[in-house]
């Protein structure tokens, strides 16, 4: 919702908006194998986790791992990050460990740049350094209109690059967290909406967005809560509330609209409090989690 470089410390800074969408991880422990192998083959960076996770517990098998996504990959949804997560959880549950939060946080910090799927609700997080920030809360289930301009952005390169944010900059982000802080914690929907489209407008001085401004105005026209921007990948969302009696129609207007544009539409849906399951000790933003 809120991604940028804060005041005074000068850190990369983003904050989450957790969607339906799930990386499973499936591990099985080989006795007698010297490594992991992973499918799908290009999932290299799980691969060498589950490969660190055993090597730290000083096992020296290998074994099977086998992933499976709905997230897009290279879209800015966090697709990496994800399956890390689950990854994680995977080895660790057939080793009979329960990762806290934190831990899967260490791991991933050891691998890439990362944001906070491994925790629950929206939280602010130091994405470069892999270091939660703090704890926002939830906010009810909302619906996305999602946008793809198409193509492919690398993560880890994107990352990698300096911002050119301002000292204005700087403290106009800090601003923004403190008021989307309140704005969470109070549930005030069109706060959110409106700091989420100054999100994705500042933006713009890392990456323009092709038919920025033809989604605004479809925004405006369903009176949508904002815009919400995968800020280091090729989406960009219309975020629209769930309890309008003509929700449906809102929807279906804002689709039509966004499919007569170039490119491709998707709908996706944020979770709320109630989305993760009550009865489990670990469960993670993106609804991914090992199996």
């Amino acid at each position: 919702m809120l991604q940028g470089v804060l005041e005074g410390n000068g850190r990369d800074f983003l904050v989450t908006l957790p969607i339906s969408l799930s990386s499973t991880a499936e591990f099985r422990l080989t006795e007698g194998a010297g490594e992991v192998k992973v499918s799908p083959v290009h999932k290299r960076k799980s691969q060498a986790l589950a490969q660190r996770i055993l090597r730290g517990r000083r096992i020296d098998s290998g074994g099977v791992l086998t992933l499976a996504s709905t997230l897009p990959e290279g879209k800015g949804l966090a697709s990496s990050s994800a399956d890390l997560v689950a990854t994680a959880h995977a080895v660790g549950d057939c080793l009979g460990l329960r990762f806290t939060e934190s831990e899967i946080e260490a791991l991933l910090r050891e691998v890439e740049p990362s944001d906070g799927v491994m925790y629950r609700g929206i939280v602010a997080f130091y994405h470069r350094e892999v270091q939660l920030k703090e704890r926002l809360g939830f906010l009810p289930p909302l619906t996305i209109v999602a946008h793809d301009i198409g193509g492919m952005v690398d993560t880890v390169l994107f990352n990698r690059s300096p911002k050119p944010f301002d000292a204005a900059d700087r403290k106009k982000y800090s601003k923004l967290l403190d008021r989307l802080r309140e704005a969470v914690s109070c549930g005030d929907l069109e706060t959110v909406g409106e700091i989420s489209t100054h999100s994705a407008h500042m933006n713009s001085k890392i990456m323009a967005r092709a038919y920025f401004d033809d989604i605004l105005r479809i925004c405006h026209e369903v009176e949508g809560l904002g815009l919400v921007l995968a800020h280091s990948g090729t989406n960009l969302g219309i975020l629209l509330r769930d309890d309008i009696s003509d929700h449906a129609d809102r929807l279906s207007h804002a689709r039509k609209s966004c499919e007569a544009l170039p490119g491709v539409v998707s709908l996706y849906r944020s979770m709320g409090p109630h989305s993760y399951d009550a009865d489990e000790e670990v469960t993670v933003s993106n609804n991914s989690r090992g199996i």
